[in-house]
């Protein structure tokens, strides 16, 4: 109710003048109220947060964690040092009369008491692992996700402290281990089957059964057409063999020929698996460091063919499964070039890149991706790379000549173009594709004398 002299404070005045004191501030009457009323509206600003981080966490009790969150959210320096697990008990003392003063009352230990006490269970070690959630959208039946059915069950049954234990024992689900209700079978056959073709294309022994075996085992991936319920086990063992064997050419290689076994077998369904298998074939594109630790010739065009191999996959996913899957080209291409366009990356992983930008994006994509950025590339990269020593103007051949792959493309996407000169002014094609490309793919490119080309990498300039 109101008063004359002003509405009536719930804070105290007295602990804001006794604030302002201890800072050497002394306050008049009315300066006293206003501040007053001020720290009160503060207050209740706090108060108002806190219980909204309390009724969040669903407690009933305000903490002092809810407290400081209340704070931060009006930018105000939290608390420290109060934060603890259990409520705090407030104890109240009289200094005198009407001085009650208020004290945090520590509960006293009995050290004896807390050495005879037996010593709590050792926590389990830490474990973590993963599971499919869902594959396109649809969830798969496995042990770690409910099925709709049993989270309807789970619904009827009493939750909450409160619970009876023997309704749930009644009702039959009394330390029931969880059992998916459909469960994926596969006939001994295909387990054996899928054994013997894995063991048949890990096998890295150079005989020549050994090798017979291997090629086999490939082709009856390749035409047989009972393997449907083996395609996520194939997919698994191709993402799983890969992840883990990075420094062996052998594997990743046998891994990219099951998977062209797979994408070409015409009897199977890949569009679901589409993504999930461009995800090792990228792996092998563009990984910084594949095979061991030779660094001889013989084991970098290893590396190199290995690399070719999975961009002509990477394009042949591209362009079989874009129609169920519209993303897919789009997601491939972009990351192919966000690595040419790293500098930070090495020559493997540019050779990687330009082969898949050309690959899964085709002519389209080498016309508006690569050859606007060639030059700059070329000053930055290129240059660089072809003065260091007689390892790198190996790869610098071998990413040039990806580039020049890439660029005689684009003459394939216009039926009517020329090869002929027929009185062409090659001179200025060539001070002109220099200009565009770089010195150095602007001059192979003219050493070709394609004028149907020229004109058709000249024709970019128009797109700025």
């Amino acid at each position: 109710m109101a008063t004359p002299e002003g509405p009536k404070l719930l804070w105290n005045p007295e602990s804001v003048k006794d604030v302002a004191e201890s800072i050497g501030i002394s306050l008049a009457d009315e300066p006293l109220r206003l501040l007053t009323q001020d720290v009160e509206y503060r207050v209740g600003q706090v108060i108002v947060e806190a219980l909204r981080f309390m009724r969040a966490a669903n407690r009933t009790t305000m903490t002092s964690q809810d407290v400081s969150q209340a704070l931060k959210v009006l930018d105000v320096e939290p608390l420290y040092g109060y934060q603890s697990t259990r409520p705090l008990r407030y104890g109240e003392a009289s200094l005198g009369p009407g001085q009650p003063l208020f004290y945090i009352d520590d509960e006293e230990v009995d050290f004896e008491k807390l050495i005879n006490a037996p010593l709590p269970k050792i926590p389990r070690d830490m474990s973590f692992t993963g599971h499919w959630l869902a594959i396109e959208g649809v969830q798969p039946l496995i042990p770690q996700n409910p099925t709709t059915a049993e989270n309807s069950s789970k619904d009827l049954l009493p939750k909450g402290p409160g619970a009876n234990p023997a309704l749930a024992a009644l009702a039959g689900n009394d330390n029931v281990s969880f059992r998916p209700a459909v469960k994926h079978v596969i006939s001994k056959e295909l387990v054996l089957y899928f054994d013997k073709i894995q063991t048949a294309i890990l096998d890295d022994s150079p005989e020549d059964e050994k090798t017979q075996l291997r090629a086999a085992a490939l082709e009856s991936v390749r035409a047989d057409p009972g393997l449907h319920q083996l395609l996520p086990y194939f997919v698994s063992l191709i993402t799983d063999r890969v992840t883990h064997s990075l420094d062996d050419l052998f594997v990743l290689k046998g891994m990219m020929d099951l998977a062209e076994a797979l994408i070409h077998n015409p009897n199977l369904f890949l569009d679901p698996y589409a993504s999930s298998l461009s995800a090792p074939v990228l792996t092998c594109l563009l990984g910084r460091k594949l095979g061991g630790a030779d660094d001889g010739t013989d084991a970098l065009h290893d590396q190199y063919r290995l690399r070719e191999v999975a961009a002509s996959l990477l394009g042949t996913i591209s362009k079989k499964y874009s129609g169920t899957n519209a993303l897919l080209r789009p997601k491939l291409t972009r990351t192919c070039l966000k690595y040419f366009l790293d500098p930070s990356k090495t020559p493997a992983v540019w050779f990687g890149a330009i082969s898949g930008i050309s690959a899964a994006g085709g002519y389209e994509a080498v016309r508006l991706l690569l050859l606007p950025n060639m030059k700059a590339w070329d000053n930055s990269i290129l240059k660089p790379l072809r003065e260091k020593g007689e390892l790198s103007n190996v790869e610098f051949e071998l990413v040039v000549g990806a580039i020049m792959k890439a660029v005689t493309t684009i003459a394939s996407s216009v039926a009517d173009l020329s090869t002929a000169v027929n009185g062409a002014d090659m001179s200025r094609e060539a001070a002109q594709l220099t200009e565009l490309l770089g010195a150095t793919i602007g001059e192979r490119v003219a050493a070709l004398r394609n004028h149907g080309l020229n004109r058709a990498i000249l024709s970019v300039q128009a797109l700025d």
